[in-house]
């Protein structure tokens, strides 16, 4: 799911994501706890304030009074403006308010349902309840005589909405910081993600596991025994053919370079800022040849790599190379072809001619490389595989020039093409044009085949003589040929019904460069084109 997603994205997902996380749930936990801490200050301070009110002298007498809002309504509005309360409400036992910041609302009975801890047990206490302006907060206290009787209840209240407010207000400065702390991480995970890239030379993890990998299998199969090392001699790799060349086992734990072979030949080499070509050395009595390349990192020494090759082994190797001239020799004499390249190529070197005798190697190796890529690669299905391979022998054969168009793509054949109608068709096509060009002075002759579309699509071409002006549609009939020998003239006529039979159609014409161009459609399914 995550493997095409660069290392920068995913370190920059995974801080922002982490920052996000983090800030949201310091958030949610900052208002809660927010909330509650101010909820309860703001019940206390309400409390407090009931508890003054309910025990002024002023408040107690004033019940003694045949009017007592006259007396209470002032002081509650005193005290509500001193202290920043929403409201402060005094009412008697039968909860009858004698003041309210409402004056409309004196003489009506006090809402919330809250009143009974006070004029009933004498509480003095904390509630949240639904009032006549809303939710609030209050602070709840009973108020004495100076016979210690309950006469009345005192309630203090500050609103929900107004805690609530502040939350939000505190809040804001949260999520403000919460975003300047996301900003910098993403910036920190930029950076982050930066200096690994330029620490893994710009590669992503998959790519350093796939190197990592490659580079293990590698060195396995490799022959010659290699050695890296740290710029300090700390050995970071050992292969299996090191070890055998070096004579040691497989559980032998080797940490440093001096502690490959203690004799003083090896240590005139074996040093991390080593550089050596072909240098002959002893090593567990055996005469081996040694490289050596010092490696660097950012243009400042980080080690060497050392490589061994026992001489047992290029003996070997030479008396293999002499086998392979022996037998390059005798395709030599069998193959006129290759015999002028490769005097051509030898006669270059000797001359010093190294440049060009590279251009002639890269030059075949190019025409045999493009050939093969686009036969086995872009040709997938193998009756047309094996036709073409035949067609590149024969053409090499005659000295004539065959080429499949770089262009040319098809997957493998529907299932009512058979074999004999398609080798039948390419067969007699790519035969008639390398006889047509056989004599020519230019002998080219071109393949293409595509299947995009409804159709599948094939074109020889040649550099012959081209079609006849006249009657150029005989060619298709049995018997007819431009070429003067008898027995001929029967390859188009196995063509045109091979196609007949599978619903498709032929064309011919010559090209502006000369020579003829033979075409065949054939439709993807039965039944015919459309």
């Amino acid at each position: 799911m995550f493997s095409n997603v660069s290392m920068q994205t995913k370190i920059l997902g995974l801080v922002t994501g982490l920052i996000l996380l983090v800030s949201l749930l310091l958030t949610v936990f900052y208002a809660v706890m927010e909330y509650q801490r101010i909820e309860q200050e703001t019940g206390e301070k309400g409390l407090r304030m009931a508890q003054v009110v309910a025990k002024m002298p002023s408040v107690r007498n004033a019940f003694d009074d045949a009017n007592p809002e006259v007396i209470l309504q002032p002081i509650a509005t005193e005290v509500r403006i001193l202290s920043g309360a929403e409201y402060v409400v005094i009412g008697n036992t039968e909860s009858i308010r004698y003041a309210h910041p409402d004056p409309d609302k004196i003489g009506k009975k006090m809402v919330g349902g809250d009143n009974d801890r006070a004029l009933v047990g004498g509480e003095s206490y904390i509630s949240e309840a639904v009032g006549s302006l809303g939710p609030a907060v209050r602070g709840k206290a009973p108020i004495l005589d100076y016979d210690d009787r309950i006469v009345g209840v005192v309630s203090v209240g500050y609103m929900v909405e107004d805690t609530r407010s502040i939350i939000r207000e505190r809040l804001g400065k949260i999520i403000a910081l919460a975003l300047l702390i996301i900003v910098i991480g993403m910036i920190g995970g930029i950076r982050l993600a930066d200096s690994i890239r330029k620490d893994t030379m710009g590669l992503e993890p998959a790519e350093i596991a796939s190197l990592y990998t490659e580079r293990t299998a590698i060195l396995s199969s490799v022959h010659e025994g290699i050695i890296a090392v740290d710029k300090a001699g700390e050995i970071t790799m050992l292969n299996d053919s090191a070890r055998r060349l070096l004579g040691l086992s497989e559980k032998q734990d080797i940490h440093r370079l001096d502690e490959v072979n203690p004799n003083p030949e090896a240590r005139r080499f074996l040093r991390p800022d080593a550089r050596l070509a072909n240098e002959e050395a002893v090593i567990n009595d055996r005469h081996v040849i040694v490289n050596a390349l010092p490696v660097e990192r950012d243009g400042q020494p980080a080690g060497a790599v050392f490589s061994f090759r026992d001489k047992t082994e290029l003996k070997e190797l030479v008396d293999t190379l002499s086998e392979v001239r022996e037998y390059s020799e005798y395709l030599r004499a069998q193959t006129h072809e290759y015999t002028n390249k490769l005097y051509v190529l030898s006669g270059l070197m000797q001359l010093g001619k190294y440049k060009e005798a590279i251009e002639l190697i890269s030059d075949e190796l190019d025409t045999a490389r493009s050939q093969n890529r686009i036969l086995f690669t872009q040709i997938q299905d193998p009756t047309v595989q094996a036709i073409l391979m035949g067609k590149i022998g024969k053409a090499s054969e005659n000295k004539i020039r065959f080429t499949i168009d770089d262009n040319s793509g098809l997957g493998p054949l529907p299932g009512h093409i058979g074999i004999a109608q398609i080798v039948t068709i390419l067969g007699n096509l790519l035969d008639n044009a390398m006889e047509e060009v056989r004599d020519a002075d230019r002998k080219e002759v071109s393949f293409f085949a595509t299947d995009i579309g409804q159709e599948i699509l094939f074109e020889v071409a040649d550099s012959g003589g081209g079609l006849p002006e006249k009657n150029p549609d005989r060619l298709y009939e049995q018997g007819f040929s431009t070429k003067a020998a008898d027995g001929r003239g029967y390859g188009l006529s196995l063509v045109r019904g091979a196609v007949d039979e599978l619903g498709g159609y032929t064309e011919a014409h010559n090209s502006q460069e000369g020579g003829a161009v033979f075409t065949v459609f054939i439709p993807k399914q039965t039944g015919g084109v459309g």
